[in-house]
């Protein structure tokens, strides 16, 4: 019985998987589902979440206290919008992922002394989440070669190929 049960989530997850590396040409949502599934978007969405909130929080009014660090909060503003910035760029140019993965990190911990705090902790550990999540990702076997337009292994594994490709050259 637990065998069954262990087929059948298999199978489902066979299934599911096969029905996502197909084209989609279903609905709105899985149109957007496959797009999503191509790129480090949670990273991406977690890094400009951490903006918005960090930018939200050095933009307060407690009565009469306005709450402003850093140079005359130039940086209260500058940080907020380089790291949404990083999170959208990190969404739509996934092969660059690293980069600015990294970079969303160093300015996330900058945060912390840059920006109330890091946005009262909550903004530094969004995006930091994020920019951990965005160097971590890795794209599936057949969207790697999409992405970064490196062989993948199957091809590397078949020289009749690379054979043919020499034989003409001579």
């Amino acid at each position: 019985m637990l065998l069954n049960a262990a087929e059948r989530s298999t199978r489902r997850r066979s299934e599911r998987t096969e029905r996502s590396e197909r084209s989609p040409s279903g609905s709105a949502w899985s149109r957007f589902s496959h797009w999503r599934r191509q790129r480090p978007f949670l990273g991406g969405l977690l890094i400009a979440l951490g903006g918005i909130e960090l930018f939200f929080s050095g933009q307060l009014d407690i009565g009469k206290i306005h709450v402003q660090l850093g140079i005359e909060g130039l940086q209260a503003t500058i940080i907020p919008i380089v790291l949404v910035l990083l999170g959208v760029l990190i969404v739509l140019m996934p092969a660059h992922r690293i980069f600015y993965g990294v970079i969303a990190l160093v300015v996330a911990v900058y945060s912390l002394v840059g920006v109330n705090l890091g946005g009262f902790f909550v903004g530094m550990l969004l995006s930091t989440v994020g920019g951990v999540l965005a160097v971590a990702w890795m794209p599936r076997a057949a969207d790697s070669a999409a992405i970064t337009n490196v062989p993948t292994a199957s091809s590397a594994a078949n020289p009749s190929v690379e054979a043919a490709g020499e034989g003409s050259a001579s």
